[in-house]
């Protein structure tokens, strides 16, 4: 799979180049472009803003230069997102989705956004990491590139996939325990160390159900 961001900032980009992201890119599983929209600015200065018609207070990102931006990266397979607070929540459900995708174009937004004929006429989709607002798409990017790319075949193991949260009928995950068996006088639950698996299967499974109703009584039907 193919990300391709457009953004005024790449340098944050770098952290992604670390832990299991950074070893799927190595391994080139994934493929991260990260394309600095200043590129595309026809001013000597470098500038992609300007202020808004009507007024008001910020800049908005001009639509020439995001328009260039995304033609440099766009193909037959390109899906284009734009992060932001208007968009649809980002669900595990939705990172499945995308994660059989080709190719991911993710638009970073900056100042007081985007000006709106760019977004009517490449935008494919926009997505929301929740209901607050951040200083640019940046952040929520390395969110759903981190997300997605956890359902792209090799970057991790099948198991730890179905075991995490939201993966099993949108439970959360059943707590974890390793050594030592016990931790300021707390004990490892003794059927995690019985071998029974049957048992153990059914202690993880309540434990997920008991978990979900108490932190996120939203998730049960």
């Amino acid at each position: 799979m193919k990300f391709s961001v457009l953004t005024l900032f790449p340098e944050m980009f770098e952290m992604l180049n670390t832990s299991i992201i950074g070893r799927a890119i190595e391994k080139k599983i994934i493929t991260l472009e990260v394309v600095n929209i200043r590129d595309f600015s026809k001013n000597k200065h470098k500038k992609v803003d300007d202020t808004p018609y009507g007024g008001g207070a910020g800049m908005v990102m001009m639509p020439d230069v995001v328009y260039d931006a995304y033609e440099s990266v766009k193909t037959k397979d390109s899906k284009l997102i734009y992060l932001s607070p208007q968009g649809k929540t980002l669900n595990q459900e939705k990172v499945k989705d995308l994660s059989k995708e080709k190719h991911l174009i993710l638009l970073c937004g900056h100042y007081e956004g985007i000006d709106q004929r760019i977004l009517d006429e490449i935008v494919d989709e926009e997505i929301s990491i929740g209901d607050y607002v951040l200083t640019g798409g940046e952040l929520p990017s390395m969110v759903l590139i981190d997300s997605v790319s956890r359902y792209v075949e090799g970057v991790l193991n099948k198991e730890s996939r179905e075991e995490e949260s939201f993966a099993n009928d949108n439970l959360l995950e059943y707590p974890q325990y390793t050594r030592p068996e016990e931790f300021h006088g707390m004990q490892v639950p003794e059927v995690l160390k019985s071998g029974n698996h049957q048992n153990i299967e059914k202690w993880r499974k309540e434990k997920s159900l008991e978990i979900t109703k108490i932190k996120r009584p939203d998730l049960i039907n």
